[in-house]
Formats: C-alpha cells, structure tokens, sequence
C-alpha cells in the first residue's frame, strides 16, 4: 500500500509523518506525487490533483476517501475517524477541497520534496 502526497506541502508532509508514527507493522510506503513511483502508477490527472491518494493492490483512493482509509487501515482507535463516513462524500470532498486549496498559506509550502530520515528511507518510493 501506498501513500502519495503532495512532497512540498506542509500539510501533507505532516500527514505522513503521523502515519509514519503509528504505522508500527510498517504497512505503508509513501512516494511523492512529484516522484517516479507517481509517475509509473499514477495518471497525470491523479498528479495533479496535489492531494493525499491512497494505492492499494492497482486501486486508487483519493482525498477524504484516501485519508479515512488509511485510518481505518491503521486500526485500533484510528478507526474512531470513520464516523465522519456519516458526512456524505461530496461534502467530504468539498472541505477536503477547501482545505487543499488554502494548505500552502496556512501550513507553508517547502522549496523541495521531503527527505527522509535514515531510519524512514525505507518506506519511501522515488
């Protein structure tokens, strides 16, 4: 399974970061979607979205959608986060579009990709 995020956007590094601190059993990998894994398994439609997508088994799971099941695919008390599966989809994607569209103002925006540390380069893709 695959987390592709947005390598400069705050936001989403520090998604990737929370993830990285619970993912214990290491399920996850994460790619940049400016990287080459992107690239290869994603359209250039799903890459320019600049939005959290999940890739799981040839399937792609992006915004709200992607970030719940990644919760749920965390387990144990994360999955508290699939209550807000009550919000209907469409109003799920509207706040997560609100929110993407104004994270490089509120969570800052970096110059490059991020980098992981040595004890993550691991679990990250080109």
């Amino acid at each position: 399974m695959i987390v592709f995020f947005d390598g400069i956007c705050g936001l989403c590094n520090r998604f990737v970061d929370v993830v990285l601190k619970i993912d214990k059993k290491h399920i996850f990998s994460f790619s940049p979607l400016q990287g080459k894994t992107a690239e290869r398994l994603l359209s250039s439609k799903n890459r320019e979205l600049s939005s959290i997508i999940l890739y799981v088994d040839g399937q792609i799971y992006e915004k709200s959608e992607a970030c719940l099941r990644v919760f749920h695919l965390l387990g144990g008390l994360w999955r508290f986060f699939l209550i807000l599966k009550i919000v209907p989809h469409p109003l799920r994607d509207f706040i997560y579009n609100f929110i993407a569209k104004h994270r490089y103002e509120w969570f800052g925006k970096k110059e490059a990709c991020r980098l992981p540390s040595s004890e993550e380069k691991e679990f990250f893709l080109d």
